[in-house]
């Protein structure tokens, strides 16, 4: 079955999964790229083979990734970046389907960090951006993984600003701290439900 799907982004720290759990509360089933990515590099066996053979067997201890060294490597060098997410981007894609297809809702969400830098955006109806103020954004994710205003503005520079974002997007929110999720969330919940049923 063709299922209607939708992608919902946005920047670290902009509240993608504050977003989803309201449209989970309307039925609507949210698949986390990020947390499927994690799981299937520790349990899909053709994922397991190619980052062991780029890496080497140590970036696994007791057949569990070492996500840390993992992610030390790839925060400093970008073709190793581009290798993970070669292998990784196809084996959730595959994972996802698999996972529409157990759906009976009338649209799914795919929540995903990086719809527009990966180039999956065309996998997609409709795509959402959450959206909220830099200063904002900080804030939350320093009270959230307790790490330095620095290291997150590093992680932002490696992610497309916004503004990029926002010019792709058919659906904005605003997670300000000013305007509430909740009504957002319910207009577009309608708009998308008129779409599908057309």
């Amino acid at each position: 079955m063709s299922f209607y799907k939708v992608g919902i982004t946005g920047g670290i720290g902009s509240g993608k999964t504050s977003v989803c759990k309201v449209f989970e509360t309307l039925g609507i089933p949210v698949y986390y790229a990020d947390v499927q990515a994690k799981r299937l590099m520790n349990t899909d066996p053709e994922l397991k083979a190619s980052i062991e053979g780029y890496f080497g067997s140590d970036v696994y201890q007791a057949g569990a990734l070492n996500s840390q060294k993992l992610a030390n490597i790839i925060f400093n060098d970008t073709s190793a970046l581009e290798m993970i997410n070669q292998w990784v981007h196809p084996a959730v894609a595959r994972d996802f389907d698999r996972w529409c297809a157990l759906q009976t809702s009338p649209y799914v969400l795919e929540e995903a960090a990086i719809i527009f830098e990966s180039g999956i955006a065309q996998r997609f109806q409709k795509v959402i951006l959450v959206t909220a103020p830099e200063n904002i954004r900080i804030e939350r994710v320093c009270a959230r993984d307790n790490v330095t205003p620095e290291s997150i503005k590093k992680r932002m520079g490696q992610q497309w600003s916004d503004e990029k974002k926002r010019a792709l997007s058919d659906f904005i929110i605003e997670n300000d701290n000013i305007r509430p999720i909740i009504p957002q969330v319910m207009e577009i919940h309608g708009r998308i439900l008129g779409g599908v049923h057309k």
